[in-house]
């Protein structure tokens, strides 16, 4: 294997948010790019049984009142996937079943023939593109505490799981968020992030260090009505946090089977919410946008087609509103990656990445210009390595090479602004196919 790869790749491809906000590609640029825009109409083969159809505005409001949490731990008792996925994690650890993972992946992409991620970059003459840039967006992912179970979450976040990011970690990141002029963007994301007892501390020392920097919240919607977010709207609003919000379908049954029973109608609520403080409207400052990602093992459809989709339905039917949609490609990790090998459509699903490659994504890779941060300050190039576990710095090129490296990897205590790691080498792994697959992955 190639020494590049991680040996224990959202801004996003293609698009970056804030000021750098951007579609390279409007057209299909890949065979397999061909999706339809009419994704309410496609299902899983054997889609869960949910029942009813969608009741409408009326008592909607009255409908989504309460906690969504007890819903979702009684779904995940039942849901025999994530009881599957959920043993496994138990019984080997999050980093043996990241290991698993990337043997998997690996084996797949031995029967096709495929070499390594970075030997193939090198084979199609780009991997000189994938080089550090100056750090424009520090994202921190503030916890992996969740109202929500959904089957593609690459964090594997639910109500179950506790981690979150303390006070001493907070402060280190906002210093050097404050000592880095260069960074123009702050990504906070989970889990829920609004969630954690940090995100409204981080938010509002965020904005008192910069009138113009864009604070953007990962944002499931549902969070909104959980009682003791209440006044999250307001608050976003009065901070002018951008909203980008997980809405992965106009139609109810395929956001409910994704994301469980009865998040369609808090999303809408949701929306309807952020609408009145006036996210979303072309006139206003304040804004929202939509992140669709696929149910399965395919690419997303053409992003302005689909965004065109979405601001037809959402309007004619729910009376919502919103600025942007972005598609985003579904990364065969964690949950997905499980469900996927359990299905055998791996190897198939890996093809499909390999085959659809788009050597213009790569000098947008997220990679290149994101510092991204888990709940215990430990660094690494994108959210998708964080989830894998491979830190940044933990690739040593040999000789006496620039740049900041720990076999252990680097943490925030390690460094005092997001330049001390400009020259640290990427690290790369088979999973940065689904980054750079037609129009990529955030």
């Amino acid at each position: 294997p190639n020494p590049r790869m991680a040996a224990t790749g959202k801004i996003i491809t293609l698009r970056k948010f804030g000021k750098n906000l951007r579609t390279l590609c409007n057209k299909p640029v890949t065979p397999d790019f061909n999706t339809s825009v009419n994704v309410a109409d496609i299902r899983l083969q054997k889609p869960k049984r949910l029942g009813g159809s969608w009741e409408g505005l009326k008592g909607l409001e009255e409908r989504t009142k309460g906690s969504l949490i007890d819903q979702t731990l009684k779904g995940m008792e039942t849901d025999e996937d994530f009881k599957l996925t959920a043993k496994k994690l138990k019984e080997m650890g999050a980093e043996k079943v990241s290991l698993e993972e990337k043997k998997n992946r690996r084996r797949a992409l031995d029967k096709l023939g495929i070499p390594d991620f970075y030997e193939f970059l090198e084979n199609k003459n780009v991997a000189k593109d994938l080089s550090r840039t100056n750090t424009e967006v520090l994202q921190l992912n503030l916890g992996l505490y969740c109202n929500q179970a959904c089957s593609h979450c690459h964090v594997e976040s639910s109500p179950k799981r506790k981690e979150m990011m303390n006070r001493e970690v907070a402060d280190k990141c906002l210093s050097i968020l404050e000592k880095s002029p260069n960074i123009t963007t702050l990504d906070l994301t989970g889990g829920a992030p609004e969630m954690n007892s940090q995100f409204r501390y981080i938010v509002e020392n965020a904005r008192r260090f910069s009138k113009t920097i864009d604070i953007i919240d990962r944002c499931n919607l549902t969070v909104l009505l959980e009682p003791e977010q209440k006044d999250l709207a307001e608050f976003l609003a009065g901070h002018r946090v951008r909203v980008v919000a997980s809405l992965p379908c106009y139609s109810h049954k395929n956001v409910n089977q994704q994301r469980g029973k009865g998040v369609f109608d808090r999303s809408i609520q949701a929306l309807r919410i952020l609408n009145s403080h006036g996210y979303g409207d072309k006139d206003s400052q304040l804004i929202l946008d939509l992140v669709y990602n696929p149910v399965g093992a395919f690419l997303p459809p053409p992003q302005d087609a689909l965004q065109q989709k979405y601001k037809e339905e959402l309007m004619e039917a729910f009376g919502v509103q919103f600025n942007d949609l972005f598609t985003i490609t579904n990364m065969p990790i964690k949950r997905f990656a499980d469900f996927l090998h359990r299905r055998g459509e791996l190897e198939e699903y890996m093809d499909l990445l390999v085959r659809n490659f788009n050597a213009d994504t790569v000098a947008g890779l997220m990679c290149r210009n994101t510092l991204s941060v888990n709940w215990e300050g430990k660094v690494y190039d994108c959210d998708f390595n964080q989830q894998m576990g491979f830190g940044a710095g933990t690739y040593i090129p040999e000789g006496n090479p620039e740049g900041l490296y720990k076999s252990d990897g680097i943490t925030i205590f390690d460094i005092e602004t997001a330049d001390d790691i400009h020259k640290t080498e990427i690290v790369v792994g088979n999973h940065c196919f689904g980054c750079t697959a037609g129009m990529g992955s955030s």
